[in-house]
């Protein structure tokens, strides 16, 4: 007779994500969205941190209007993505992307993945100048920014 001896740790769920940043922060090491996903902190509240989380590709959107939205989730699907996570840039610059929604429908409909829009907390400094300029008052925006509404504190230490 054979007995597996598996534990529990073993059996963990692993989620394979992908991460598409804005074109305008191309030189962006990332480490905000890494210790937001450490730590599962913004958009990456939606994981336990029992959760295995592998980050499985990592590139820009290549430039407005996003070129390399056409092509690289297909690239991180192929390394297992299920998901694309596309980072908090995209709503904190300004103007916030222009695009956002057609990449959603694109990566939704083309292949196949589910998209979350950022990474990261919105940085408090960030909310305050879009608040006074009115950005995001769109019941679209609103939806766009609400994974990575956190806390004063989390946004405070984002900044």
């Amino acid at each position: 007779m054979i007995y597996l001896n598996l534990k529990l740790t073993d059996m963990k769920k692993k989620t394979k994500i992908g991460i598409i940043i804005c074109d305008r922060y191309h030189n962006c090491a990332g480490g905000k969205c890494f210790r937001a996903l450490h730590n599962r902190d913004g958009a990456f509240d939606i994981y336990s941190k029992d959760e295995d989380v592998e980050l499985v590709g990592y590139t820009t959107c290549g430039g407005c209007p996003g070129g390399n939205i056409e092509y690289a989730p297909e690239e991180m699907k192929k390394n297992g993505a299920e998901i694309v996570h596309l980072a908090t840039g995209f709503v904190v610059g300004y103007p916030p992307c222009p695009y956002i929604n057609q990449f959603k429908e694109l990566i939704v409909k083309k292949h196949g993945m589910k998209v979350v829009v950022g990474t990261h907390p919105i940085p408090e400094k960030y909310l305050q100048a879009h608040t006074e300029m009115n950005t995001w008052n769109t019941a679209e925006w609103k939806e766009n920014i609400k994974p990575t509404m956190a806390d004063e504190k989390s946004r405070l230490d984002y900044n």
